[in-house]
């Protein structure tokens, strides 16, 4: 075989042999370390947020959430001021209240709170029909933005006024009571956080911090503050601080397991004034009083925009204030 001949076969076997090792190589050099968001996917959980706290998050601008809550409120008996669980009549407080919240902007939301009730009671005559509650407006403010491999949680603030558009004195019943009648002012402090398992499941967190401040408010006859008929004076309700934190298990996307663990402490309400006909002046005061809750929930999504909630508040522990089981179903949309 000539020489030429011989170099130029010579090479060809060469590139032959290499051309795998070459291809191989290139895929190799293609073949990129997944990215922070493809191992932590958000789209694979839908969240209708747990039965008590509040979201840090805001719709985007020119986009609403709308979430209507149906519960009753029933009455399982009382905490005395040491602590001691004791008996009480039973009553029911069947209600409903519904988030209506709109984006200003990405990072401001304002929303409308309306609520409504119907109460019954062992001892006394059920209310004379369902009523308008008291309504609450909501303004809220995003500081940050949660992003996986930051690792920074998203947070909020946000002041709710709340304002008395609810039965609360010159009652015909007591159970014709749905407000409080004082405009009350509760600033809060909103935060959430998510985890991915080793089994890739999501665990998202809230923790939410409010303080709630009330004006002082008139009160004529029976009231939710203790008076009766022909009584004229003032309530100055306590300060009430409220404390949430709740944790949502992603079992499936569609499923989520949820809970929230809450504490109120509310301070002393005083209420003074006098009866046209009796004692000369009359000084009531409540005490302060807190409590422990619990409400697990169950959340189901049809799709990311809209789900179903079913959970059950409870208190396990307290000091002066009412022991209650509240069911509650909830419908959230958002648009």
């Amino acid at each position: 075989m000539p020489p030429n001949l011989a170099r130029v076969l010579g090479g060809v076997l060469i590139v032959a042999l290499a051309h795998p090792l070459l291809a191989r190589g290139d895929a190799v050099q293609i073949q990129q370390p997944p990215t922070c968001d493809q191992r932590h996917p958000m789209n694979d959980a839908w969240w209708t947020g747990p039965m008590l706290a509040n979201t840090p998050a805001t719709a985007p601008r020119g986009h609403a959430l709308i979430e209507t809550y149906v519960y009753d409120v029933t009455t399982q008996g009382s905490y005395s001021p040491s602590g001691t669980r004791q008996s009480a009549p039973h009553a029911n407080g069947y209600g409903t209240l519904t988030y209506l919240i709109y984006g200003l902007s990405n990072k401001t939301g304002f929303g409308l709170i309306p609520t409504a009730g119907y109460n019954t009671a062992a001892s006394e005559p059920s209310s004379a029909g369902p009523g308008i509650g008291d309504l609450t407006l909501l303004l809220q403010r995003r500081l940050t933005t949660f992003q996986a491999c930051r690792w920074m949680p998203i947070f909020s603030v946000a002041v709710e006024e709340t304002l008395p558009t609810g039965e609360y004195d010159r009652l015909s019943r007591p159970t014709n009571a749905n407000g409080a009648g004082a405009y009350t002012t509760n600033p809060e402090f909103l935060s959430q956080m998510y985890f991915w398992l080793p089994n890739r499941r999501i665990v998202r967190t809230r923790l939410d911090l409010s303080d709630a401040f009330s004006h002082s408010v008139p009160v004529q006859d029976a009231s939710v503050y203790g008076t009766s008929k022909g009584f004229r004076g003032t309530a100055h309700p306590g300060s009430s601080f409220y404390l949430d934190n709740s944790w949502e298990y992603s079992a499936t996307r569609s499923w989520v397991l949820a809970t929230d663990v809450t504490y109120r402490n509310t301070a002393n309400t005083r209420v003074t004034g006098s009866y046209l006909q009796g004692p000369s002046s009359v000084r009531l005061n409540s005490g302060w009083s807190d409590a422990w809750g619990l409400a697990p929930a169950v959340e189901y999504s049809w799709k990311p925009y809209l789900g179903v909630l079913l959970g059950v508040r409870l208190f396990p522990a307290g000091h002066n204030t009412s022991d209650s089981i509240t069911p509650a179903i909830a419908i959230n949309f958002v648009h």
